[in-house]
């Protein structure tokens, strides 16, 4: 019998949250998508200033943004954990033992 682990669980709940997510993503879209179709004529065009940003150059300015801190805050949750090795390798959990069938 194979034996779950807390890593396993944490996957496992990890992939069926991405997966909820994405499927309300997904919900969310088409409805933009049939509002936009419905609205599109009743809106008229304006003028924008080239200097301001188009909303795509904004989702990606930001996008970029949230890349660059997820890195910088995994880097640093990397040295947090080498800083604390000394304390964290007398924390290791003990070897399982094998049990009898």
């Amino acid at each position: 019998m194979a034996t779950t682990t807390s890593n396993d669980f944490t996957r496992t709940a990890q992939d069926a949250t991405l997966d909820a997510v994405k499927k309300s993503q997904e919900t969310v879209v088409e409805a933009v998508r049939v509002w936009a179709k419905a609205v599109e004529k009743a809106v008229p065009t304006m003028p924008v200033s080239k200097e301001l940003p188009t909303p795509g150059e904004l989702v990606e300015s930001s996008f970029q943004f949230a890349e660059r801190l997820l890195t910088a805050q995994h880097e640093f949750a990397r040295e947090v954990l080498k800083a604390a090795a000394p304390v964290l390798d007398k924390t290791k959990p003990e070897p399982k033992k094998a049990t009898s069938a």
